[in-house]
């Protein structure tokens, strides 16, 4: 197929970050004197961070505003994004060859923009990509398609020819439903969802340094 237009996601995807999310939202109630449900993560995992936020709220009464517990859960996650993210292995062979072909990137996250800037700048990610959405930014989450359809539109490609690349089983499908062409991402994080993801994904990247030469 053409492709003009690529769409990443970051967590996952871009970078081997997913074990901070996995355990900071019970760090964070746990910090705020609240003992969190064991089955927080799985209650979290597919929220943007303003639905977390109001998840907080309303489910364990946290007293705080969206703002706080935003700047609360960045402190936290901030030196971790500095430390201890790095990219995906072999992902930049696959950066290379799309800039080299033209294609228009961009990067859609479910990540404050200020983190995701902190962690592609410092891992040399960030001047592949022309801008940064974020779903507090567009208003949605992933599990709604507005995200993609705002970074389709910056880019100014059509559909038919733009990539969106994913680890996350319920943000593939959101993609795929809306008509986009998706690329599957492996990320262990996903493991249990593996079998719906090769289904759903038009392309599947079980490992940049060999799958790469695929677009």
């Amino acid at each position: 197929m053409k492709i003009s237009g690529a769409i990443f996601d970051m967590d996952g995807t871009l970078t081997d970050s997913m074990f901070i999310w996995r355990d900071i939202g019970r760090r964070y109630l746990v910090s705020c004197g609240i003992t969190p449900s064991e089955t927080l993560w799985h209650d979290i995992k597919n929220m943007a961070m303003w639905q977390v936020a109001d998840y907080f709220v309303n489910e364990y009464g946290l007293k705080k505003t969206h703002a706080e517990i935003y700047d609360g859960i960045d402190s936290m996650i901030e030196p971790m994004y500095r430390d201890e993210v790095l990219p995906k292995e072999g992902v930049f062979l696959l950066l290379d060859r799309l800039r080299a072909q033209g294609v228009k990137m961009c990067v859609a996250s479910a990540t404050d923009r200020r983190l995701v800037e902190i962690v592609l700048g410092k891992n040399g990610l960030l001047d592949y990509f022309s801008e940064i959405f974020t779903c507090n930014s567009v208003g949605a989450g992933k599990d709604n398609p507005l995200i993609y359809e705002k970074a389709r539109e910056y880019l100014g490609t059509v559909k038919e020819e733009t990539l969106v690349f994913e680890d996350a089983y319920y943000a593939i499908k959101t993609a795929k439903d809306a008509g986009f062409t998706v690329v599957g991402v492996c990320d262990e994080s996903q493991e249990r969802h593996r079998g719906e993801i090769l289904e759903l994904s038009d392309y599947y990247i079980s490992d940049f340094k060999k799958d790469y030469l695929q677009f």
